[in-house]
């Protein structure tokens, strides 16, 4: 018998484990959070990580015996307890200043919309009947109406998200037939979502054109055949290709498309929409091409995601000619594809903001828009907050914020941030720390200090970063 499986033998059963007194109040609080099932998971991962730790020699005989005592056991045990507590969708602090962070779930809604989506969510709706006939309808019928009088568009609808719009397009118009796509357009988004992949589930063929920097009209032309169903554009959302570069404007691609009886389409990603109501943001963005400007192109179809620079819930929209429309609606993959109640009320309510002229109200708008003069005092607030904790220093530095989500890549906003030191923690360790506190904190780490940009901090955040610093300092 190996050393390794002589030392094994101490380890105790889950069972034994769950019937020792000083871990009760664990077992309990693992028993609220998931049930009996989660108290044996909880006891089963504890032994299979001493287990491991044995046999890959990282605990001898002496180190096992200290780690089964109660207080030891006790403190891995909460640890895990703690990480299982906290799994899932919560609220978190985004200190980070990039605005439409993915990770952290991308544009925060207004505050009158989230109540609108929550009444929704705990009640009954009218969602997919008229309220004065009593016969039933479609349930976008509002969405459509308030989507074609902010933009223009003659129709429009919505999926679940900009890669489920991409899809439906490919679908209808592709869907064994060919689709025109430029090389220098054949775009790989978060999650391996790639437009190649994308088409050949749609069971549309990829005919690429032009090259990757340089794409002509005359590329398109030369390719189209009678098997061509879909001229299709895709803005580089998440890099750029620069130098010596061609590309085919959207008005030349949908023309082409009329003259050749096929569909056209321009997929913007980000969807930067701009209203008279509302300050421009396009000057922070760079050269993020405007939905006005691809609608007004004579494209049939433009698509756009509803949680990146719109400000509101995820969704795939979908706007351009009344036909076009009409046909992606009458695609059976679009039942498949379309919102839930609550999105649906959320884009609805964000779009009336925006009717009424309170566009700038919108988190996303409000947090690009906001000049770094105006976050230098909140920064310096933060930082004495801070600084005047156990073992921690701060200061504030000029920096840069960023759109983020592939909206204007290379694009930098000027802001100010705290830059905090801990006395005792490196700045990974203090990074995670604030991650693991009640209400998560996410930081920038940069030259080994921990950077907290307000740019991207909401109402009340303040207070709950501070309330993380505490729980660190503690």
């Amino acid at each position: 018998m190996s050393d390794s499986s002589s030392i094994l033998r101490a380890l105790p059963s889950v069972d034994e484990l769950l019937r020792q007194p000083e871990l009760a109040p664990l077992f309990q609080r693992a028993l609220q959070c998931g049930g009996a099932r989660a108290r044996k998971e909880l006891a089963a991962r504890h032994i299979d990580g001493l287990r491991r730790a044995v046999r890959e020699q990282k605990l001898d005989r002496a180190a096992l015996e200290r780690a089964l005592e109660p207080q030891a056991q006790y403190r891995t045990l909460e640890a895990l307890l703690l990480r299982e507590e906290g799994a899932g969708l919560r609220r978190c602090v985004n200190a980070t200043g990039v605005v439409l962070n993915t990770g952290l779930g991308r544009a925060p809604v207004h505050p009158e919309v989230a109540e609108r989506m929550a009444e929704v969510a705990r009640s009954y709706c009218v969602l997919e009947v008229d309220r004065w006939t009593n016969e039933r309808n479609q349930r976008d019928d509002r969405l459509g109406a308030l989507l074609t009088r902010l933009t223009g568009a003659e129709a429009a609808i919505a999926v679940n998200n900009c890669a489920a719009a991409v899809m439906l397009i490919f679908q209808t118009f592709a869907g064994g037939r060919e689709a025109l796509v430029s090389r220098g357009e054949l775009v790989e988004i978060g999650g391996s979502f790639r437009v190649p992949d994308v088409m050949a589930r749609a069971g549309a063929r990829l005919v690429e054109v032009g090259t990757t920097n340089r794409t002509r009209i005359a590329d398109y032309e030369r390719a189209i055949t009678e098997r061509t169903g879909l001229l299709m554009k895709v803005h580089t959302s998440n890099y750029r290709v620069i130098g010596f570069t061609e590309e085919a404007t959207p008005q030349e691609l949908a023309a082409l498309a009329r003259s050749k009886g096929v569909i056209s389409a321009f997929d913007l990603g980000s969807g930067l929409l701009e209203d008279d109501s509302m300050r421009p943001i396009a000057p922070v963005l760079g050269d993020e091409p405007l939905l006005g400007t691809a609608l007004e192109s004579g494209v049939d179809v433009v698509s756009f995601s509803g949680d990146k620079l719109l400000g509101a819930p995820q969704a795939g929209i979908l706007i351009g000619r009344r036909a076009a429309i009409s046909a992606l609606r009458k695609n059976p993959l679009y039942r498949a594809l379309r919102l839930d109640k609550v999105t649906l009320v959320g884009l609805e309510a964000t779009l009336e903001l925006i009717l009424a002229g309170r566009g700038d109200e919108l988190p996303v708008r409000r947090m690009l828009l906001e000049p770094a003069q105006a976050i230098q005092p909140r920064a310096q607030a933060l930082a004495e907050r801070i600084a005047a904790l156990p073992g921690c220093s701060a200061r504030v530095l000029e920096d840069h914020s960023q759109p983020g989500s592939g909206s204007a890549p290379g694009t930098w906003i000027p802001t100010f941030v705290a830059d905090v030191r801990h006395e005792r923690l490196s700045a990974q360790a203090l990074s995670l720390a604030l991650r693991s506190a009640r209400v998560p904190v996410f930081s920038r780490v940069q030259d080994d200090r921990v950077r907290l940009d307000p740019r991207t901090l909401l109402p009340g955040d303040e207070e709950d970063l501070l309330a993380a610093f505490v729980e660190v300092t503690r």
